[in-house]
């Protein structure tokens, strides 16, 4: 049995609001990712259920903006487990399907809290990674910028090969701002608003990942949630779809295609 089989009515409104849309917000998280093999883990991406550290501290702060200029060696060894638990990983049905409706409709965004690159690495280039990228490094120290498939062969922390200062992944850090720009393009878009919003893999916890579910919602637009379990916006959204990212994307898209 398939999620169409389950799910059929469901999928049928969803695809019945796609037929009358232009334009679609899609936010995503770890859940996304979940069918390319990558835990759905709390925090920067990666990983963590546990409370300590082997360090004895919580995960938040070994991932923080704090521990990176104090203790770099610290947040480096914990960014370097979640990167080696990427690494090997491809994006997966789910991210193609966003990807190949970004080319069927007018406006597609993608708004992501993954630091994974997945959606550009499958097509989409209307993405918003509000974490940023850990395959992004920059010095801290000069301009100097660069892009890895992975982190094999750094020292962790790794160093600038042009001023010797300590690279850092282009991430936001627990206690960190986010890109100003990056939240500016979001609130853009926003303020131009979409013919549906949908909500996938997330558990929506941060505000600015909520606020644009609710913003939709508050305007009478069709707010879709995507994901096995309950999240901050489940009592909001107009349609919740109890399913993993991957087969409840390619459920609708398969079901659209073939209208």
């Amino acid at each position: 049995m398939n999620a169409h089989d389950d799910h059929a009515e469901t999928i049928d409104r969803i695809v019945e609001i796609l037929a009358r849309s232009r334009s679609l917000l899609f936010i995503t998280g770890a859940g996304v990712s979940a069918d390319s093999g990558l835990p759905t883990y709390r925090g920067i991406g990666g990983l963590y259920n546990v409370n300590q550290t082997d360090e004895g501290i919580p995960i938040e702060d070994a991932l923080s903006g704090a521990m990176i200029r104090r203790r770099p060696e610290i947040t480096w060894k914990y960014l370097g487990q979640i990167e080696r638990a990427a690494r090997g990983a491809t994006f997966n049905r789910a991210h193609q399907v966003i990807a190949e409706m970004e080319s069927r409709f007018p406006r597609v965004w993608t708004l992501t809290q993954n630091v994974d690159g997945f959606h550009r690495q499958a097509g989409s280039r209307n993405v918003l990674e509000i974490h940023g990228d850990m395959h992004d490094l920059y010095c801290t120290a000069c301009d100097y910028r660069t892009t890895v498939d992975n982190y094999e062969g750094l020292s962790l922390p790794p160093h600038c090969l042009e001023c010797g200062g300590m690279l850092r992944p282009d991430v936001i850090l627990f206690g960190e701002m986010l890109h100003e720009e990056t939240v500016e393009r979001l609130y853009e878009e926003c303020r131009q608003g979409f013919d549906a919003v949908f909500s996938v893999g997330t558990t929506s916890v941060f505000p600015y990942i909520a606020e644009p579910v609710l913003l939709a919602a508050g305007r009478g637009r069709p707010t879709i949630e995507i994901n096995p379990g309950a999240s901050q916006v489940s009592d909001v959204v107009q349609i919740r779809l109890p399913l993993g990212a991957a087969a409840a994307l390619d459920a609708i898209w398969s079901r659209y295609c073939r209208r």
